[in-house]
């Protein structure tokens, strides 16, 4: 017999949004061997509550979702306002993936691999702590040189940035299309 209650739960922990009964009985293969969510989730509130967790399931939009009680809501806001997980432009990922395999790199090299204008992006980059400032360019105007910072790190899920995939590796992946050739190519 199956934990179904296990199952229910890690179900509910994955799903970005709300579970339903036509979704469990897609996952179990017929509806006579799916488990009743409304009592499995019954089941977990009941436990949640009994245990004094900090979250609990609510129906919502016709199914259920796991979700912080409300005493807890000011400690979760100000989680998600300070992190700067937030979601990056595609300029913003471009722009990132140059600074993290040239670095340290001046604007004026991020721009002429890119091909565009890169102020605003970098700001943005400075902004959400990605990137730092490293010092400065030896070439004429001595430009500002920029490199990737351990939130970089965090944020990617890297040990060190050696955990980035090489370049070759890469370009392999990026063959069977060849209009993202050119872009590899900048990185040579």
């Amino acid at each position: 017999m199956k934990d179904f209650e296990k199952i229910i739960e890690a179900l509910l922990f994955a799903s970005s949004e709300p579970l339903t009964q036509k979704k469990i009985n897609l996952i179990f293969d017929n509806n006579s061997n799916s488990p009743d969510l409304e009592s499995q989730v019954i089941k977990l509130n009941n436990k949640y509550s009994e245990q004094g967790h900090s979250i609990e399931i609510l129906n919502l939009d016709g199914g259920y979702q796991i979700r912080t009680k409300a005493d807890f809501d000011y400690y979760v806001r100000k989680l998600l306002n300070n992190s700067s997980q937030s979601h990056l432009s595609q300029a913003a990922l471009e722009t990132l993936s140059i600074i993290s395999y040239k670095q340290p790199i001046s604007k004026p090299d991020v721009e002429s691999i890119r091909g565009v204008d890169c102020s605003g992006v970098l700001k943005n980059l400075l902004t959400k702590l990605l990137i730092k400032i490293k010092g400065r360019d030896n070439s004429p105007g001595r430009p500002l040189v920029y490199a990737t910072t351990n939130e970089f790190l965090q944020v990617f899920g890297l040990n060190r940035l050696s955990d980035l995939p090489k370049l070759k590796e890469v370009s392999e992946i990026l063959e069977e299309q060849p209009a993202l050739t050119e872009q590899i190519n900048a990185f040579k």
